[in-house]
């Protein structure tokens, strides 16, 4: 018989949020109240969330954890007060991987963008001058990972963060308060050889060659998140897919990992082929088609009238059942830019604003695009979620 004592460590118990942005949740920290080794990147940082959300799991449940197995549930996210002049938080993005050992900081996550600003105010990192009594409070939020700018305008009610409204947002089931996200220059600067360059390549529009597979005409950008933009039809989709339809087919998801990998490669973003394996969370690969009618993974007939575009992108390895929100700043300052695969999927021209049709729903995204001197341009892009606090107190991890 074996004594229980042998093995006895004391669990860590730390303050956490357990929070819903759009159509994603995640683990919420506050920097000061990570345990001392967890406050600095690093090896012990990435071995705590790993615990918190229960990765790496062979059994891909996320059991042992907070995690919910699937990729829009697999986060973590920690914010402190800004250290940058002219901002009121640091926002710092995790994306655990589910059977892997490893924590992606590579990229934003779009939709956990829309609960920062709550999230701040609630835990009393704004400056309480900027908080209204009621009304918008403008929260400034540094992405660190992606060394940007998000503004989000969070509804305040007698000096509390306001979650409950009627704004519906397809992928969330029940209706809550509206908060708007403003990108700020989501394209410049980019990373690695693509610095500077919306375009990575030069090109709207290139000429892929995936080894094995084909070459396809994509549209590679970097706005948002690094995103591989790619024709529907080119690839035997036609654009109206749900999650099953690819996540159930291993030699499709082997198809997009292997066009993402050759992305990556042309986009600069990694130096040789196989590094694409420790990068899943960027770029990202979606497919584009013109409008069509489909019936959403809620069983709501979407109708071709109802949209300008269809789009469909895989994270982390897998069809997202909505759209992540990094991907829809791509989609929406691509559709603004005439050329690209995405505006011609729209119906090509000048557009302000697209609305695009995902698996479980539709959503709009607004972009502005100037061309200076032969460069485009975006100032900034603009969307609509939600947020909720689900939980909050203290979450637990085997010293």
């Amino acid at each position: 018989m074996s004594h229980p004592h042998s093995t006895f460590t004391t669990q860590l118990k730390i303050p956490a949020t357990y929070i819903r942005g759009g159509t994603s949740k995640g683990v919420f920290f506050v920097l000061d109240e990570l345990p001392k080794n967890a406050q600095v990147p690093g090896k012990d940082r990435d071995q705590l969330l790993l615990r918190v959300i229960g990765s790496p799991d062979p059994y891909g449940k996320q059991i042992d954890g907070m995690g919910g197995a699937t990729s829009s549930t697999s986060k973590t996210v920690i914010v402190s007060k800004s250290s940058k002049p002219d901002h009121d938080v640091d926002y710092l993005f995790g994306q655990v991987s589910i059977d892997k050992a490893f924590v992606d900081w590579s990229g934003n996550c779009g939709n956990l963008s829309a609960a920062i600003g709550g999230f701040a105010i609630t835990k009393g990192l704004m400056d309480a001058g900027k908080i209204p009594r009621d009304g918008i409070c403008s929260v400034r939020i540094w992405q660190a990972n992606i060394s940007k700018t998000i503004i989000a305008h969070v509804p305040v009610r007698a000096g509390e963060v306001q979650e409950s409204g009627d704004f519906e947002l397809d992928g969330v089931t029940f209706p809550a308060a509206e908060v708007v996200l403003v990108f700020i220059d989501p394209a410049d600067e980019g990373e690695g050889d693509a610095g500077g360059s919306m375009f990575p390549t030069g090109n709207l529009v290139d000429h892929l060659e995936v080894p094995g597979i084909g070459t396809f005409n994509v549209t590679m950008i970097n706005a948002g998140i690094p995103t591989i933009f790619v024709n529907a039809a080119d690839i035997g989709y036609q654009g109206t897919e749900l999650q099953d339809a690819i996540n159930s087919d291993t030699k499709a998801l082997a198809m997009f990992e292997n066009i993402r990998a050759a992305g990556a490669l042309r986009m600069g973003l990694i130096k040789h082929i196989s590094e694409a394996a420790s990068r899943q969370h960027t770029p990202k690969v979606a497919f584009v088609s013109p409008p069509k009618d489909y019936v959403s993974s809620a069983g709501k007939l979407v109708s071709a009238t109802d949209v300008d575009l269809l789009v469909r992108a895989l994270s982390m390895g897998k069809l997202h059942h909505a759209m992540m929100g990094t991907a829809a700043v791509a989609i929406g300052t691509a559709a603004a830019i005439p050329g690209t695969l995405v505006n011609l999927a729209a119906g090509g021209g000048n557009r302000t604003a697209v609305r695009f049709g995902h698996p479980s729903g539709t959503l709009r995204v607004g972009a502005e695009a100037t061309q200076v001197n032969g460069e485009w341009t975006v100032k900034k892009a603009i969307m609509s979620r939600s947020a909720r606090v689900l939980m909050e107190g203290w979450v637990r991890v085997p010293a």
